[in-house]
């Protein structure tokens, strides 16, 4: 397999005073409605693992299957299932009610414990003597989604095998969506099964959500996510402010190891990219910069220039330098 950094290119750049220090390459994507590409950088056809970003392709048979209808999920739920949150009392309390809802606890969660990213809950648990629980991994919520599921199917309690009925659904969904055949998987954080693709396949699955009815499961995904950003993420995150930013209008989704999605609707497009050295602050940037580009975003919005032109300070409170998108994305 071709390795991910073969003709990537500059995607963001770390400036110190008149020096480029350093600099973030890698690949992005951006596809239209009919699978095209319409602008690319880098390797289109690099093969790499998505991570986090292809969570609301693993939520599109809980829709597809009557799961969610089933069991009355909300366009909350929908968005706790894509999400990759904070651990903070607005996610977990909605996924623990959730949890009840279908009859199941913490204990069967197959993801791991996590400490939460939520400083106050973090803190205040540390001084109760608490320990984290499964209900805080950022992925507590697209596992609740997968028992949901499960329970819809009537699969067995390790729904993360690659055999498990939740996970072949989820593959399947994986492939139509992005119209390829998966070369294989690797284990993510969160013990599930995540597979790989190129960086056109995952833009042209996003792509495909961006066209799709408001009623349809993509549509409703996508909207979950565009509709309530602080479920998707949270305070301080990427992805919670850049869609704010945008006014709701899109969704956007990290993913570990540097890799984004976005979805357009407006544009009918979707984005993928991926830095090659897995650099969550030049993934930020280079989105950030993509979705400016294609008139997603205000160049000049408070949120789009901390992204993409951030000045970096020192323990001093000088300016030192800035983070700013490469001259190829602007």
């Amino acid at each position: 397999m071709t390795h991910p950094a073969h003709n990537a290119v500059t995607l963001a750049e770390i400036w110190r005073g008149p020096f480029l220090e350093s600099a973030h390459s890698g690949h992005a994507v951006v596809c239209d409605d009919t699978g095209q590409i319409v602008e690319s950088w880098g390797e289109p056809t690099a093969v790499v693992l998505p991570r986090s970003s292809s969570k609301m392709l693993q939520a599109l048979p809980l829709i597809e299957s009557g799961a969610a209808a089933a069991h009355n999920l909300t366009s909350e739920h929908l968005a706790l299932a894509c999400a990759s949150h904070q651990g903070a009392a607005i996610h977990t309390d909605k996924i623990g009610a959730w949890m009840a809802h279908i009859g199941k606890t913490d204990d069967d969660f197959c993801c791991g414990t996590q400490v939460s990213r939520d400083q106050d809950i973090r803190d205040a648990m540390i001084r109760a003597h608490e320990s984290p629980c499964r209900i805080h991994n950022n992925c507590s919520g697209k596992h609740a989604g997968f028992l949901t599921l499960s329970a819809h199917l009537n699969g067995g309690p390790n729904y993360v095998a690659s055999d498990h009925p939740v996970q072949t659904a989820c593959l399947d969904a994986f492939e139509r969506m992005t119209q390829e055949t998966s070369p294989g998987f690797g284990i993510d954080g969160c013990s599930a099964p995540n597979h790989a693709c190129t960086l056109h396949g995952m833009a042209r699955a996003m792509a495909t959500y961006a066209a799709a009815d408001n009623d349809s499961p993509q549509g409703q995904l996508r909207n979950a996510m565009a509709k309530h950003p602080d479920l998707v993420a949270g305070e301080g995150r990427g992805c919670t402010r850049l869609m704010r930013a945008a006014g709701n209008n899109v969704a956007i989704k990290t993913g570990a190891e540097g890799y984004f999605v976005a979805i357009l609707p407006e544009q009918k497009m979707g984005v993928a990219l991926k830095i090659t050295d897995g650099a969550t602050r030049a993934s930020e940037c280079a989105m950030a910069q993509i979705l400016v580009r294609l008139g997603a975003l205000d160049p000049n919005h408070p949120e789009a220039l901390a992204y993409t032109s951030a000045p970096i300070k020192n323990w001093d409170g000088l300016e030192t330098g800035y983070l700013r998108a490469a001259p190829v994305l602007l």
